[in-house]
């Protein structure tokens, strides 16, 4: 409250200074502008005032400004009396006009204030109804299948053989997979978003991890993924955890929206004292227009295929972000699609920390 109470009097009283500095500046030109000149002056001093605060420091301004007015610039000057008609009626279009003008203003942008506040309330909703139908989706399929799968083994578990059983189990298995990821995204997002994100860098060798994530993506039967270990790649000192789920994330979802057959390509090097990560596929590719867009969250493109809760690239940009690195979307010629992240890293190599 009082925090509210300050700020009105700081609009009123800068409204009053602004005000009374044009008309002191309007006063010592006096002799190179008549005194409708000033009048005009004054009256866009006032529309200024009136798009940038509230209704009443406003009415303070075209109040004061007309006062002003009538002292300074209308004979007799500095005195409030008015003795040609002309100059009397002048002087109550000017009072009219400064109020209306203020007024107005204000009019406007309570409405364009309004306008705004419904159209963000409504891009609110929007992402909710997304959030929870991608919810009820993700989250609810696995359940299912984890419920289902579990009722049948313990229905039925005497009529069934033990190859029925393993693919039962296996079954179990990729619905706790799909569903510990969903539930993983929500919560990196929730870390993101709250602005907690603290990067805990330590020595990482890039090879094994990417080893280590490429062995974690399921369902990935037709796909190709490509990584070729660059023996001579040194230790990069970086959060393990950000940099595993960055490439987990853009792995899936390169695998989840590239037809079967494609090709996933990783590459790892060291340039510039960065970290440098480039996934690319052979995929259909992402729009040109969709390329700024697709890092929002919820962001998916029109007519993909289902699954997913279009959470994976802003969590890759959020946790790239928070090690003060960079991703980029580029074209792959002839058609697909090209991530690169870098990140900035100390480097060393493994003889180097033995000696340390």
């Amino acid at each position: 409250m009082k925090a509210s109470n300050t700020t009105k009097y700081r609009q009123y009283l800068l409204s009053a200074f602004s005000v009374l500095t044009v008309s002191v500046l309007c006063f010592l030109i006096r002799n190179e502008i008549n005194y409708r000149v000033s009048a005009l002056i004054l009256l866009l001093t006032v529309s200024v005032i009136a798009m940038l605060f509230d209704i009443f420091p406003v009415l303070l301004a075209a109040f004061l400004s007309a006062l002003i007015w009538n002292f300074l610039f209308i004979e007799p000057q500095f005195t409030l009396e008015i003795r040609s008609t002309e100059d009397l009626l002048m002087f109550l279009s000017y009072f009219f006009v400064a109020l209306l003008n203020a007024v107005l203003t204000f009019k406007i942008r309570q409405a364009e204030r309004k306008a705004r506040d419904k159209e963000e309330k409504e891009q609110t909703i929007k992402l909710y109804n997304t959030l929870l139908n991608s919810l009820s989706h993700e989250l609810r399929t696995p359940i299912a299948t984890i419920l289902g799968t579990v009722d049948t083994l313990k229905d039925s578990n005497e009529k069934l053989n033990p190859t029925q059983r393993l693919d039962l189990l296996n079954d179990i298995d990729i619905a706790t997979v799909r569903l510990n990821r969903q539930v993983e995204n929500i919560l990196n997002m929730s870390r993101i978003e709250s602005g907690i994100l603290k990067p805990k860098s330590d020595w990482c060798d890039m090879n094994e991890l990417t080893n280590s994530v490429i062995q974690k993506i399921e369902n990935c039967d037709g796909h190709q993924l490509n990584y070729n270990v660059d023996e001579n790649l040194p230790l990069f000192k970086l959060d393990i955890g950000f940099t595993e789920q960055i490439l987990l994330n853009l792995l899936h979802n390169a695998v989840q929206y590239t037809p079967s057959n494609s090709i996933i390509e990783i590459k790892i090097s060291h340039e510039s004292e960065n970290c440098k990560i480039i996934i690319s596929d052979n995929g259909k590719g992402i729009p040109e227009n969709e390329h700024q867009l697709i890092f929002d969250k919820f962001r998916r493109l029109p007519d993909s295929k289902t699954g997913g809760s279009g959470l994976g690239l802003s969590i890759v940009k959020g946790f790239t972000e928070a090690q003060n690195g960079t991703i980029s979307l580029q074209h792959n010629i002839p058609n697909g699609t090209v991530f690169t992240i870098e990140i900035p890293a100390e480097t060393s190599y493994i003889n180097h920390l033995k000696n340390e």
